[in-house]
């Protein structure tokens, strides 16, 4: 129950949907997922554990590749985890970084490690028997996995380039101490995977609530004028405000969202609303209480309605708005002004102002492995023995080396180069591009993404070569379904998968990240997509207006139409 008064009005009748039985009846979070680790009978999960273990950072996958071969010969599918890191705003050290190499060589089948969208690291492909010893090995190196999936606040991203480095030492305390107070409180992970002894005690999830929440909830924290973490596909953003140089507080901005379902037009992709302006004194509070209201009027029903956006627009922004004022005891400010000029990494050398420098790599679909001729995962590893500094993941899958002094400088960047972790061949366009990892390892993927992205970048390249644009870009994401990891919904052109070699194709997003694309072409192979690229890409090459983007275009050349409200323009 709540501890605030309910509107029921506001609340989604209905029969409750079988994921908050099984939330409700989990023993928060515990399930029987230690009798089923000691299952040698399945290398997978069983019936409420299969789910229970995201809340715990897991997925339950296999490799698809192989599943066929695998039915054939009877056996069952090669059953893994992908464990996704909770690294709050994407810092790592060194020696964390060397430690994480070593257990992706020796334990996963693998052997890469993954930078993802959301800041942090994922080990794909570990066995059963690996999994306990992962967690531990993850804990006696100071990382946990603890709520980077499941129905809870997840992997608290923040800007990542420390150029402006007092502003971003403070954002990202403040990333860390959002991420901290939204935990569950359940011990379950430690007595789990930990081994710590069980305290008799009654547990409460004052925040998350003992169902906890209707669906995913992330947040992020911004430094503008970089929008590197795409605002508007989160559930809660919070837009620093800087006075001479000292952040003064946040505008908070929530109901951002991308993932839909083919065939349901009550989905769609949504920008991130405004509420407007906190002090830095409110910050946590505001935090714990969108979560609340998100908690109290989400719809527990449908899941597929029921991420933040869905609820703002069943309730109403100002309804929204109200109650966390009423949480809080405090009102909104009016939002503060503020301006996003770009979203990409910055690849390459940075100086901030403490005079350190920063190399940001760009590590393509963010697979670090050692591939032919570019033994990426080997180079980070030499960097990382002699580097003073961190790293720092980027929600564009990148990787950026961070602290460097002067003198170490040129040291950085001969082993950059020796490794293959600078190439200054790569164009603008493949350095904003990005892909979902899709086959072989997501059970969702409809067509390829990371496998298919850097062939498909290769082929776009060449389209803005045709047409004397090579120097030009579009922002182009792929994803394998319609989940949005891949971010596709906020590209200027974005292919989302239906069926193995066919995909939807989306138009329209803008470079900044503030517009969701609409629909352009249903359900085609890459030759009616290249054919329709190079037609555009020739008319913005000839019709465009000065420093006109691609998706500015082709929403002023009536290519598509503008989506403003997404509930009733996106599938218009």
């Amino acid at each position: 129950m709540s501890q605030y008064p309910i509107n029921p009005a506001f609340v989604a009748e209905g029969k409750l949907s079988d994921n908050e039985r099984l939330k409700a009846d989990s023993d928060h979070l515990r399930g029987t997922i230690t009798t089923d680790l000691q299952d040698e009978i399945t290398g997978g999960f069983n019936g409420d554990n299969f789910m229970l273990i995201r809340f715990h950072g897991m997925y339950q996958q296999d490799d698809r590749d192989i599943r066929a071969e695998r039915a054939a010969q009877k056996l069952e599918p090669l059953h893994n985890v992908m464990l996704r890191a909770r690294m709050p705003g994407g810092i790592i050290t060194p020696t964390q970084w060397l430690a994480i190499d070593r257990f992706a060589a020796e334990k996963t089948m693998y052997g890469s490690i993954r930078l993802t969208t959301r800041q942090t690291f994922q080990f794909h492909g570990v066995l059963k028997p690996n999994i306990k010893p992962m967690h531990q090995f993850l804990h006696d190196i100071g990382i946990d996995s603890i709520a980077t999936a499941g129905d809870v606040n997840r992997n608290v991203l923040c800007t990542s380039n420390p150029v402006q480095s007092e502003l971003h030492q403070q954002a990202y305390q403040w990333a860390v101490k959002i991420s901290e107070h939204l935990l569950p409180k359940t011990r379950a992970y430690a007595e789990i995977w930990l081994d710590e002894e069980k305290v008799e005690t009654t547990e409460q999830e004052p925040i998350l609530g003992d169902s906890y929440l209707p669906r995913k909830f992330k947040t992020t924290v911004v430094i503008p004028p970089d929008n590197d973490i795409d605002v508007h596909a989160n559930d809660l953003n919070f837009v620093a405000i800087a006075e001479n140089g000292q952040l003064v507080g946040f505008n908070v901005l929530v109901g951002g969202g991308l993932a839909m379902t083919f065939g349901d037009t009550s989905t769609y992709p949504r920008r991130a609303d405004e509420l407007g302006f906190i002090p830095l004194e409110h910050t946590l509070q505001v935090a714990e209480h969108v979560v609340t209201v998100q908690r109290d009027y989400g719809d527990r029903v449908n899941r597929k309605n029921a991420k933040t956006k869905y609820t703002l627009d069943r309730i109403g922004l100002d309804n929204f708005r109200r109650e966390v004022e009423q949480r809080v005891g405090v009102p909104f400010e009016p939002v503060r002004p503020y301006t996003f000029t770009n979203r990409g990494d910055r690849i390459g050398w940075v100086e901030g102002i403490d005079g350190k420098h920063h190399l940001t790599l760009f590590i393509e679909n963010g697979r670090v492995l050692d591939f032919p001729g570019k033994p990426l995962k080997t180079g980070l590893a030499e960097i990382a023995k002699v580097h003073q500094g961190d790293f720092r993941m980027t929600a564009n899958q990148n990787l950026i080396v961070a602290g460097v002094p002067s003198e170490q400088k040129a040291q950085i960047e001969q082993l950059a180069r020796k490794y293959g972790l600078i190439d200054d061949g790569h164009s603008e366009q493949r350095k904003n591009s990005m892909a979902c990892v899709a086959f072989p390892t997501c059970p969702l993927a409809m067509a390829e993404a990371e496998r298919y992205l850097p062939e498909l970048v290769t082929k776009v390249e060449g389209l803005l070569g045709k047409h004397q644009l090579a120097d030009e870009h579009i922002v182009l994401r792929v994803t394998g379904c319609p989940n949005g990891c891949g971010r596709a919904m906020l590209a200027e052109a974005g292919l989302v998968g239906r069926a193995p070699g066919k995909y939807n194709l989306y138009l329209g997003g803008d470079r900044v990240g503030s517009r969701v694309p609409k629909l352009y072409l249903d359900n085609v192979g890459e030759a009616e997509i290249l054919t329709a690229l190079d037609q555009l890409i020739g008319r913005w090459a000839k019709e465009r207006l000065a420093d006109e983007c691609f998706g500015d275009f082709v929403i002023r050349a009536g290519v598509v139409a503008e989506v403003k409200v997404s509930k009733t323009d996106f599938h218009a």
